[in-house]
């Protein structure tokens, strides 16, 4: 019962946290528009039209040309090589055909990474195109129950939409990014020119100001709480593939305690991984993955 219950809390986290971030969208452009403008109105109007499109097109262009190839891409930035056939890893390969099916999801594509570090990562905009690597570590340090527990969290990934729902809030970041230089160039100018609306209120002017200049740190912040959540969806939606939470903190106890990075992945697909493939041990607000402990802790809970 309790692992429906960390599902449920993981699936309302998210939709509050993404609600809050549009939310967030749509009161930086209402700030912009004050400061500038004195109004806050064209902002509220300007905003919801601009990010629509901007994430429209991102999700499309995601869709119809990267989609294809961002699989692949990924792949060589971690120089994983792909597995084609089952005879080429059996253990794995019906280790991932066992959980996609599980998931209902179709199977994904599998590669293997040659590094000692165990880890393991998910990509794909949606579970048709979608992929599962895992490094050679994971296969040797990690028994096979806590291989299926790994598996079965980055399937989980796959099925929850969780790389889409990250480009989306990355066009979101991307969006409060311009904005904010946008408004700064026009108060620059503005105030070059010496025009100011007389009218504005001095409170509302200030949080305005203070908004254009933290906005996207905020919103980077955001995003990577969006991340953490996910990862910890995916914990708990791993365990019910399995049906064996245990085997999952095992495995995120035994890749936590090595200290040895993944050589071989990039810092761009570092927030795909697992756990922190880069052992940077960034806890906190900045952190795009939860603290392990917890993790542990929750999964060990249920």
């Amino acid at each position: 019962m309790l692992l429906y219950e960390q599902i449920r809390k993981n699936k309302v986290k998210t939709v509050f946290i993404v609600t809050g971030f549009v939310l967030f969208v749509l009161l930086v452009g209402a700030a912009i528009s004050y400061v500038n403008y004195g109004d806050a109105i064209p902002g509220l109007i300007f905003t919801p039209i601009f990010s629509l499109l901007y994430v429209g097109i991102v999700i499309m262009s995601s869709t119809n040309i990267v989609i294809m190839s961002s699989t692949n891409i990924v792949m060589k930035m971690n120089r994983a090589q792909e597995v084609t056939s089952v005879e080429e890893h059996r253990f794995l390969w019906h280790t991932v055909e066992n959980m996609a099916m599980v998931a209902r999801v179709p199977m994904p594509r599998i590669f293997i990474i040659n590094d000692p570090s165990p880890n393991a990562f998910a990509t794909g905009l949606k579970p048709e195109k979608a992929a599962v690597a895992v490094t050679t570590g994971l296969l040797d340090r990690l028994s096979r129950e806590e291989v299926e527990g790994v598996i079965a969290h980055e399937v989980a990934h796959i099925k929850n939409y969780d790389v889409r729902l990250s480009t989306v809030t990355l066009a979101l970041v991307s969006v409060i990014a311009i904005m904010s230089d946008i408004g700064s160039r026009m108060l620059f100018f503005r105030s070059i020119g010496g025009r100011r609306d007389q009218n504005q209120n001095p409170i509302f002017l200030i949080i305005g100001l203070v908004l254009l200049v933290l906005a996207p740190l905020i919103a980077m912040l955001i995003n990577m709480a969006i991340s953490r959540n996910r990862e910890f969806l995916a914990d708990a939606s791993g365990a019910e593939l399995t049906r064996n939470p245990d085997a999952l903190a095992s495995a995120l106890e035994k890749i936590a305690n090595v200290e040895t990075p993944v050589e071989q992945a990039s810092s761009a697909s570092a927030p795909l991984y697992f756990s922190d493939p880069l052992k940077k041990k960034v806890s906190g607000l900045f952190s795009t993955h939860p603290d392990p402990v917890e993790r542990i802790s929750r999964l060990r809970q249920m």
